[in-house]
């Protein structure tokens, strides 16, 4: 393989691949881009959007010339939420594809057991859907990843704190997807139970595939809790509160992490999840022009579809990356790249992000977090924006 480089040790071969002058899935009039997203385990219905606004952005810049005369083209593939299939996935990036770069790939866990296969092959890995500290980590630190996912347990601890301020809780539980989602989240949970003098009086944790939540809750309700955390995201989501809706429940408020503050979750849930809290870390129901203007696009590319904020922040991640690449000019390498992106500022002019950002050590500087509630089929702001 023409950027495996066996001779080195693992450790160092992100930092060799960065730096050659050779970049693979670069031809003369082609940028060959990857990603894997569930298309069909727990989260798939949600996919569409994020993979829809990859591609508007993609053939926007193809039909405006490419970058620097190049055409974009991005190959897709099945991780369906499973660690192996993403695996598998990527190996068929790497090998096959010979992609320059991954692309907004979705998902904890398949993300964590990816990420050093990818850069140690000498592959960009931009913007993973997922945990970002746990990614840093097992990529170890290397400079080809970039993470624009706000730590889990930074703005779960803001949310949390804020919550229990607010609405005076004293009984705090937490339900959780076993794994790096739930462990990340736990931490920011925990650190702000003890900044507020408390400790959990309830834990349960599921799995990736689980669909039954009715134990979990009945956990939550024995012990009197009257505010829920939830690590979720599209399905569990709407799962967890159906089973609290169910149960007549009204004198307890659940808050759910960023993964599942979601258009799709408000779409498929209806009802059920009317009255639940999420922490954000972009925006969420705006009827701003820009945003507007973006989903008339949207709609008129994908059959009406209507676009929740999986979308467009899917879109803004694609089109700060490729503009990372115009940077870096028309004799692109991994190396220029990588300098291109780590010296931008970007601002998606009030799309979607809280605010201009950038990258400090090469992870989405300022994170930027708000509490919402979902009320009437929309995602209404409740707290601040908190940095």
């Amino acid at each position: 393989m023409k950027r495996l480089f066996t001779f080195l040790p693992a450790s160092l071969l992100a930092l060799a691949m960065a730096s050659t002058a050779f970049a693979g899935g670069i031809s003369d009039k082609e940028i060959v881009l990857g990603t894997h997203m569930d298309l069909s385990g727990p989260v798939a219905a949600g996919m569409p959007h994020l993979r829809n606004g990859m591609q508007m952005r993609i053939d926007e810049v193809n039909e405006a010339g490419g970058i620097n005369g190049r055409k974009i083209r991005i190959v897709v593939e099945d991780n369906g939420s499973q660690p192996q299939l993403a695996v598998r996935a990527v190996d068929k990036l790497i090998r096959s594809d010979d992609v320059f770069a991954i692309l907004n790939p979705f998902g904890s866990g398949p993300n964590a057991a990816t990420v050093k296969k990818a850069v140690d092959a000498g592959i960009l890995y931009f913007s993973p859907w997922a945990a970002s500290s746990v990614l840093q980590k097992l990529s170890g630190n290397s400079p080809l990843l970039f993470t624009t996912t706000p730590d889990y347990h930074t703005s779960m601890h803001k949310a949390v704190d804020w919550m229990i301020k607010k609405h005076s809780a004293k009984k705090v539980g937490y339900i959780y997807q076993e794994g790096p989602l739930g462990d990340l989240m736990g931490v920011g949970v925990k650190s702000a139970m003890q900044a507020n003098g408390l400790t959990l009086v309830a834990e349960a944790g599921y799995k990736v595939a689980d669909i039954d939540f009715s134990s979990q809750v009945a956990r939550m309700k024995a012990a009197g809790t009257d505010l829920i955390v939830i690590a979720t995201v599209t399905r569990e989501t709407v799962g967890i509160m159906s089973e609290v809706k169910k149960l007549g429940w009204k004198d307890v408020k659940v808050l759910t992490g960023n993964p599942g503050r979601t258009g799709i979750v408000l779409q498929l849930g209806k009802e059920a999840v009317e009255g639940l809290y999420g922490v954000g870390v972009w925006k969420a129901g705006t009827d701003a022009p820009e945003v507007k203007n973006w989903k008339d696009s949207f709609k008129k590319r994908f059959n009406n579809m209507e676009p929740d904020e999986n979308a467009v922040l899917s879109y803004a991640y694609t089109d700060w990356f490729l503009k990372g690449l115009a940077n870096a000019g028309r004799d692109l390498t991994t190396d220029k790249a990588v300098k291109a992106l780590q010296a931008m500022n970007y601002d998606d002019k009030g799309l979607v992000m809280f605010g201009p950002k950038s990258f400090k050590s090469n992870h989405i500087d300022p994170e930027h977090v708000r509490v919402d509630q979902a009320v009437a089929g929309r995602w209404v702001p409740l707290s601040e924006i908190m940095k």
